[in-house]
């Protein structure tokens, strides 16, 4: 057996796989987010530890003999929170998390040393780590002078795990201090924001060994001392993982919390200036691009929450049938945005409103306004040097069908839908889990699941949706010049 832990914003999620593969059992603890002031968004990271033993007291309840057999771990986590451990490694402040964008003016000063781009082929965005490290210095020296090791969530569960301070390259990407081209920390890019690499984990591949389990935990969860953890990756690296997305070409659109079109690439293909992320993959000599959006099933769940009906029901309002925009649409910047904007302080609108426009006409504005996003993605990917011909949807908003029309119409892509199964991030870090403890060839455990069904794009309402997404363009400097 093999255990993948996901730690998402949401929950951490344990997974059992056997050696074919086959999905054995599952267990999750739940979390939730603070937000203390408007733009912050924090985590206690003792409370991942608490929700990694939930989910895996749950499995151990459900499965005991299987879990007992379990040979690898590998982990998944949410990217760029900046966890600070002193020289005791104590937690010396709550993790800043991937959401937060409190270090705007800090991204923005790292932003303009040219190195920063240069070398990590991104722009910095206030979610990354190094301009949240460049806030703690501004904001709270006290804290900063004490900072011994800086960690990335998984990571932090990683030194719960095996006592190592240790990541990998995909989820290092993202911390704007990595020299992703050549896979290495950057000496440079660390003394810009005033640390040094002796406060960096060391660095493997995602499909390597990085620690082994400590022997209380093991003898807790009643499986082997010392069985390997593997590198693991960032959630998106690893859901690609857990969907076969690793060759070039290969695609996945994931509706979460946040939204991502991924694309996996055999070689560096930086272009910053098009706002897309330029990461290491998880498997050794590759790398992947990623349009994102920092507010998906967000938006959807926002929308739920203020009329007081579940997103399900809100959808299941729309039907089956995907019908030609309305005329109201909605910027989906409810915490910024990412790509294309680079803008933390942009905020979502809905604009066209009238008098009949009912709860079904919003729910309909949110799911284009979603879909109108990853578009922009599409075409930033698309400076970037990545041509799509289809796409892979997963994630919790890839239930609703509807909103799936909407996606492939939007993009006049198809997009492919998985046969029943879980194959997300969690899935993909139990098979770097599996590949770490057998030494099996990474592509011959990475493929792709069968596809159920293919949404193609409604060829009836390509013309009416190109007319909406050319009204949604035309809102971003309406809207950031009425707010400014």
């Amino acid at each position: 057996m093999y255990l993948g832990l996901d730690l998402g914003t949401s929950g951490v999620k344990a997974l059992l796989i056997d050696a074919g593969q086959t999905v054995v059992g599952s267990g999750h603890g739940s979390l939730d987010v603070s937000r203390p002031h408007p733009g912050w968004s924090e985590q206690d990271p003792a409370h991942w530890i608490q929700a990694c033993e939930t989910a895996i007291a749950e499995l151990k309840a459900s499965h005991p003999k299987e879990l007992a057999t379990v040979k690898g771990i590998g982990l998944s986590g949410q990217m760029h929170g900046a966890t600070l451990l002193d020289a005791a490694d104590k937690v010396l402040r709550p993790c800043i998390l991937w959401n937060d964008t409190r270090s705007h003016a800090e991204a923005a000063a790292l932003d303009g040393d040219p190195r920063f781009r240069e070398l990590t082929g991104n722009i910095v965005f206030p979610g990354f780590t190094a301009p949240k490290l460049a806030w703690v210095k501004n904001n709270e020296p006290g804290i900063f002078a004490k900072v011994a090791k800086v960690l990335l969530p998984k990571d932090f569960l990683r030194h719960w795990l095996t006592g190592e301070h240790m990541s990998e390259m995909s989820d290092s990407a993202g911390t704007s201090w990595l020299d992703v081209g050549k896979r290495r920390w950057s000496a440079d890019l660390l003394a810009a924001t005033s640390l040094d690499e002796k406060q960096m984990p060391s660095l493997v591949e995602g499909t390597a060994k990085a620690g082994g389990l400590r022997a209380e935990l093991a003898s807790k969860w009643g499986v082997e001392a010392g069985i390997p953890i593997a590198g693991g990756a960032g959630d998106n690296a690893a859901s690609a993982c857990g969907m076969g997305t690793v060759g070039a070409g290969h695609a996945f659109v994931s509706l979460g919390t946040s939204g991502v079109l991924f694309a996996a690439n055999a070689s560096y293909l930086p272009n910053p200036a098009s706002a897309v992320h330029t990461f290491c993959h998880a498997l050794p000599n590759t790398w992947h691009q990623m349009g994102v959006i920092l507010s998906a099933t967000d938006s959807l769940n926002w929308l739920s929450e203020i009329s007081g009906k579940g997103a399900g029901k809100l959808t299941a309002e729309l039907g089956d049938t995907l019908q030609a925009p309305s005329g109201v649409s909605f910027l989906p910047y409810l915490s910024g945005e990412r790509t294309p904007h680079n803008d933390s302080a942009i905020r979502g609108a809905f604009t066209g409103l009238a008098h009949e426009s009912s709860r079904a006409v919003l729910t309909q504005a949110v799911l284009e306004g979603v879909a109108f996003a990853f578009r922009d993605s599409l075409e930033a990917l698309k400076k970037a040097g990545t041509t799509l011909t289809r796409v892979t949807a997963i994630g919790g908003g890839s239930r609703s069908r509807y909103w799936l029309k909407a996606i492939a119409t939007a993009l006049q892509v198809p997009v492919d839908i998985p046969a029943d199964g879980d194959f997300g991030a969690a899935f993909g870090a139990a098979r770097l889990g599996l590949i770490a403890a057998t030494g099996a060839d990474p592509l011959s455990i990475c493929t792709a699941p069968a596809t159920d069904a293919t949404i193609e794009p409604d060829t009836a309402l390509i013309g009416a949706y190109a007319d909406a997404y050319h009204r949604y363009r035309a809102l971003y400097p309406a809207i950031k010049g009425a707010t400014a």
